[in-house]
Order: structure tokens, then sequence, then C-alpha cells
């Protein structure tokens, strides 16, 4: 399936909220309901107790490995658990000053 460019980037249009980290709503909406402790849900995942502590206390990025992980225990999709992180990775960058390059530098016309 091919994405359009267009569509990418109203999908990922500036917030002025930050966007919730994907390791919040793991804990907050799959496992808290479950009754699922971090232990046994990365033992489930085959990953580290530590590893999942640190990605849903946001002290870590959700990455393709573990959103498929996350994925294939939560009957969910890889790619919205990426869009997630992604929406706040590009938010993050998005507070902090912004080089701004002349229109010599651009590679198509405005």
């Amino acid at each position: 399936m091919m994405i359009s460019v267009h569509f990418l980037e109203e999908m990922l249009m500036e917030q002025t909220r930050k966007p919730v980290h994907p390791g919040r709503v793991f804990l907050l909406d799959v496992l808290a309901p479950l009754g699922v402790s971090i232990t046994e849900a990365a033992h489930r995942m085959g990953i580290t107790r530590k590893a999942l502590s640190e990605l849903v206390n946001e002290r870590s990025s959700c990455t393709p490995q573990m959103a498929l992980r996350i994925a294939e225990i939560t009957n969910t999709s890889a790619e919205s658990w990426l869009t997630m992180q992604l929406k706040l990775d590009l938010w993050k960058v998005r507070q902090k000053p912004v080089i701004k390059y002349s229109k010599k530098t651009l590679l198509v016309p405005s």
C-alpha cells in the first residue's frame, strides 16, 4: 500500500498539545484495565521487566521491535504504536528553535 506525502502531512500535522506517549497508552488503556502487571506483560512479550518499565514510564521510546511485540499481544497494529511515537517525537522537535533556511536551499518551489 502506497501512502501519499499529503496524507502523511495531514496525519502528522503540528499539534498544540503534547501527544500521549505510547507507553502511557499501553499502561493505562491496556495493562491497567486488564489487571496485568508490568512483570507479567514483559514475560508474555519476551522482554525484560526493565525494558517495559522504561517504556510505560516514558523513559524510552517505542521502537519498531517494541511496537511489533505490543501489537502481537494486543491484536492491534504496530503502525498505530509507531504513529503515536512519531507524533510525540515530532512535537518534541517542534518545541525547539528551528534554523530558518533561505529559499535558495529549498529543493522544491514554494
